[in-house]
């Protein structure tokens, strides 16, 4: 069949129905893509900077209509879902902020008798798979800066969320973006896996699982492209006894269960020491008992449904694990009324007596389960941080900045946090180490991954 459906968690209906790209539509595509960057490249950074200001004036002002879309694609409360267009303003203004020096030729020292210098040309297509649970905030990290660079954008959406790839087209072409310059294909797995081999893509930048990434490298090997791929992680959290303990527990539970667990940099263990565990245990389970589950179009809802039945299951699973090898579940679910077997609507719940033998504690989660465990000192909180295949973030909660800076020294992260979790400073790189992925969007440094250098060596002198 050449048609798919959304369904979404919040009732279980169809939401939108489209039509898979058909292999004419995508080379036709691609050919329009190459075609429109050899004209946009051409084109003073300037001009570009506008343009994207422009497309992002136009999401902002969509702001409530895009919200209500999120919440009903893949089921995050709609008290929340207009931050993330908050989110992408931010991150998107910063881009466009320091595109023009970022993209600027740097200039080498003098040399008598010679001009010297190093361009950043555009790479040429990029072609950007996003994923649905951040659906703005992961694709604006690739498509706006990609744009800006001078490159022509392809945008895979999930099939979950393709709303959003054609909001992005409505804002582009507002803005005025030439043909081409912008494109989004709804393909299969087959489709992207066949856009990726065409050689008529420079650059993919792909968010989503490890085995998703896998399957982006091999269908990439022997071109000689470039990936971006941020695939993840089971970032840790550590509390030392200097904590702030009030602020520690709203900060490490908001990071736990926000977007109900579905955070590819949201807290999934936790790790305390010893003098403040009991209170840290405490504190923290009283206040996860006060998030109402429910529907995400209902304004008192916390915390929404998963994205899909099989997700909740894959958390139920690990939770029944870990209880049955001796975890300790702090939360009545039955006092959360829509927690329903067979269902998307799960309750969160917090455990303790958890060890790295459980899954629970080693295994991405992604959804509003954590585990937390005492700890004797900073260097067994390390050690079991680093006790990980991946690492994308890490924070510590401490009174003690040398402290966190030292400790952060050792930890094997893409960012390092005190005091804080979960969340994306546009003027800092984003990546990760191990199986979080490689490369780096945001930041200045996140145009050398979207451009390549092209030296100019002018002998003036005969």
């Amino acid at each position: 069949m050449n048609k798919f459906q959304t369904i979404t968690p919040v009732d279980g209906s169809v939401y939108v129905e489209r039509n898979f790209a058909t292999d004419q539509q995508i080379r036709a595509a691609l050919d329009l893509a190459m075609q429109a960057q050899k004209e946009w490249r051409r084109t003073d950074v300037s001009e570009r900077m506008a343009l994207c200001s422009r497309a992002i004036d136009f999401l902002v002002d969509k702001k409530s209509d895009i919200a209500e879309e999120l919440t009903w694609q893949m089921g995050r409360p709609i008290a929340f879902t207009p931050g993330e267009i908050a989110g992408l303003e931010e991150r998107a203004r910063y881009m466009i902020s320091v595109a023009d020096a970022s993209l600027e030729p740097e200039q080498i020292e003098p040399k008598d008798g010679f001009t010297r210098f190093i361009r950043h040309e555009p790479l040429g297509v990029v072609f950007v798979v996003a994923p649905w649970n951040y659906p703005y905030l992961t694709s604006v990290n690739a498509v706006v800066p990609a744009i800006l660079a001078g490159n022509a954008v392809v945008l895979k959406h999930s099939v979950q969320t393709p709303l959003c790839a054609e909001r992005y087209a409505q804002a582009f072409e507002q803005a005025g973006l030439p043909a081409g310059v912008f494109q989004y294909l709804h393909t299969t797995h087959d489709g992207a896996k066949s856009i990726i081999q065409s050689r008529m893509i420079d650059f993919v930048a792909f968010t989503g699982s490890v085995a998703g990434g896998h399957s982006v490298e091999q269908s990439a090997a022997g071109q000689f492209i470039n990936l971006g791929l941020e695939l993840g992680g089971k970032d840790p959290a550590y509390i030392r006894a200097d904590a702030d303990l009030e602020h520690a527990i709203e900060t490490t539970a908001d990071g736990a269960f926000f977007n109900s667990g579905q955070s590819c940099c949201g807290i999934e263990r936790i790790y305390v020491q010893q003098k403040v565990y009991q209170s840290f245990v405490s504190g923290f389970v009283d206040l996860v008992q006060q998030y109402r589950l429910g529907r995400p179009d209902a304004a008192d809802t916390t915390l929404g449904p998963m994205v899909k039945t099989s997700a909740a299951d894959l958390v139920r699973d690990q939770t029944a694990q870990a209880v049955a090898a001796g975890a300790r579940a702090h939360i009545d679910v039955g006092a959360f009324a829509m927690n329903k077997a067979d269902t998307p609507y799960l309750a969160p719940q917090v455990l303790t007596s958890v060890d790295h033998g459980m899954a629970v504690m080693t295994e991405e989660s992604f959804g509003p389960v954590v585990g937390i465990m005492q700890v004797r000192d900073d260097q067994q909180a390390i050690d079991l941080m680093n006790d990980s295949k991946y690492g994308l973030t890490a924070s510590i909660f401490t009174a003690d900045e040398d402290a966190a800076v030292s400790i952060g020294d050792q930890v094997d992260t893409g960012t390092w946090f005190m005091n804080r979790c979960d969340y994306l400073d546009p003027a800092l790189a984003w990546t990760g180490v191990k199986n979080s992925g490689r490369g780096c969007t945001l930041s200045r440094l996140g145009f050398d991954y979207l451009t390549r250098p092209k030296s100019y060596h002018l002998k003036t002198k005969i």
